[in-house]
């Protein structure tokens, strides 16, 4: 497996021109370890726990079979070999008294120099954030783009210890006033994990968001049951974060304290896609594989309205150009557009032959919509006119089954593009190489898309009210009143 399964932007200016790096004494890295040793024994024993209810469940086991019928190698009691096997954490890591690890005999190199002109992160600089999985392991890349330099590197990765699917950005910082630079991470566990990306070689996430059930130590479950497939960052109300789950739930959570506020249980499947409404900050808009969309109010309890449509949804999107409207792909290949105020469909496309998993608007060129799908293609759209879609340019990548698509926030013809081909599976596209595009676009008046900029203005940040705790969950309660690098291309293996 090589796949990116999630991508995501940070804006210019963002992140810090020079990130930390991770010094761990000896205390802390010891204290990691037994942190970790004690998290697997944990796991360990809660496995045993359910096996143990699982045998204890039947009174009457089937019985075995004759040697004669099967298992002529004895494979079932193949587990119950006589003798201790097992593999012990402790032995894989150890600090002594000078604070090395014995096992390592590699010194660390002395002349590193973390202000080197590749490490430095330029105002002119985007970040592209991956969620990358090769093989077992999962990891969180982060890579410089610049523009006018044609530049495109690995700046540092961090070790993941989930597959993930999907990404958020988002610059509130619960521990301290000033904006941060963290990304948040959906993964195949019910735990939402927010990483500082202005760190280099983090062990650990900033902070979670959620927590799972511990017998032992009489804890109950904090958050969703199963896997997080979306997020959404409110953009206005900065400490308001949305998931969405596999277990049918949609979750509010308040970055001040790590708590689920809220509960939308008004589904009946996974949801799959969750967005905030560019100016309208309370309206949150979620698709599902029940094959329905709502807009939540989240002023007033209980409140949406719903749309059905003609498969399971694969991701919704707010027209940030005119937010009366808003667009839906389904896994039967449709694009659809709603005009929220009139609650009707306005028209339907077939746009691709398998689900439409990339569905994305230029940053400021109004009516330049991109899809991608599992079929493998990048389609461009020309959506100006809500009375129809007009199909302006196509193309076959070579990427595999298409998995996830971003556009740049900084360049409204530059988009992202991750699939599962194990040698190529991620590339950047200019739009401004194609011909039909350009000629389509190029007057196109460019506008801003203000509901993003929300989040980066401070001032906007002070006059914004808290969210109320509820105990219940079952409410809306919303008041308004750090190195690897590589090369200078473009396309990333």
């Amino acid at each position: 497996m090589n796949v990116i399964p999630c991508t995501t932007w940070v804006k210019k200016g963002v992140a810090a021109a020079v990130p930390d790096k991770v010094q761990l004494t000896p205390q802390e890295l010891e204290s990691i370890i037994k942190k970790t040793q004690s998290e697997l024994e944990n796991a360990e024993s809660d496995s045993e726990d359910g096996e143990n209810e699982a045998s204890s469940s039947t009174n009457n086991p089937a019985p075995r079979q004759s040697n004669m019928e099967s298992d002529e190698f004895d494979f079932e009691n193949y587990d119950e070999e006589a003798g201790e096997i097992q593999c012990h954490i402790g032995s894989l890591a150890v600090v002594n008294s000078e604070g090395r690890d014995p096992l390592v005999t590699i010194p660390d190199s002395e002349d590193e120099d973390s202000e080197k002109e590749d490490d430095i992160i330029k105002p002119d600089d985007n970040l592209v954030i991956l969620g990358h999985v090769e093989g077992d392991a999962s990891i969180l890349e982060i890579f410089v783009y610049n523009e006018k330099e044609n530049s495109f590197y690995c700046h540092h990765d961090l070790l993941l210890p989930a597959f993930p699917l999907c990404l958020e950005w988002l610059n509130f910082d619960p521990s301290d006033a000033k904006p941060a630079n963290f990304c948040a991470i959906g993964n195949m566990t019910p735990i939402i994990e927010v990483w500082d990306l202005d760190l280099i070689d983090g062990l650990e996430p900033a902070f979670k968001l959620g927590s799972k059930p511990n017998k032992k130590k009489q804890l109950k479950r904090i958050g969703h049951k199963k896997a997080v497939l979306d997020l959404a960052w409110n953009h206005n109300f900065t400490h308001v974060l949305a998931s969405g789950s596999v277990d049918e739930t949609v979750l509010l959570w308040d970055l001040e304290n790590g708590t689920p506020v809220t509960k939308l249980s008004q589904f009946n499947e996974k949801v799959q896609s969750i967005q905030w409404h560019p100016k309208e900050t309370q309206k949150l808009l979620t698709g599902c594989a029940d094959k329905t969309v709502k807009v939540f109010d989240c002023r007033v309890d209980d409140t949406f309205k719903s749309w059905e449509t003609t498969g399971e949804v694969e991701r919704v999107l707010w027209n940030h150009f005119d937010p009366n409207y808003f667009f839906i792909s389904t896994d039967n290949g449709n694009i659809e557009y709603i005009d929220s105020r009139q609650g009707k469909h306005l028209w339907e496309v077939k746009a691709h032959e398998k689900e439409v998993t990339g569905l994305s608007l230029s940053s400021s060129c109004p009516g330049l919509l991109v899809t991608t799908s599992n079929d493998g293609v990048i389609k461009v759209w020309d959506a100006v006119n809500h009375e129809s879609l007009t199909e302006i340019w196509e193309k076959k990548l070579n990427l595999g089954n298409i998995q996830c698509l971003a556009a740049c926030p900084d360049n409204p013809f530059v988009f992202a593009v991750g699939g599962d081909n194990k040698s190529h599976n991620f590339k950047l596209w200019d739009l401004t190489e194609i011909t039909d595009v350009i000629n389509q676009f190029k007057d196109r008046r460019l506008i801003e898309n203000v509901g993003e900029q929300a989040g980066l203005n401070e001032e906007n940040q002070s006059n914004v009210e808290m969210m109320d705790v509820t105990d219940n969950m079952e409410t809306v309660t919303i008041n308004t009143g750090k190195k690897k690098k590589g090369g200078s291309s473009k396309n990333c293996k």
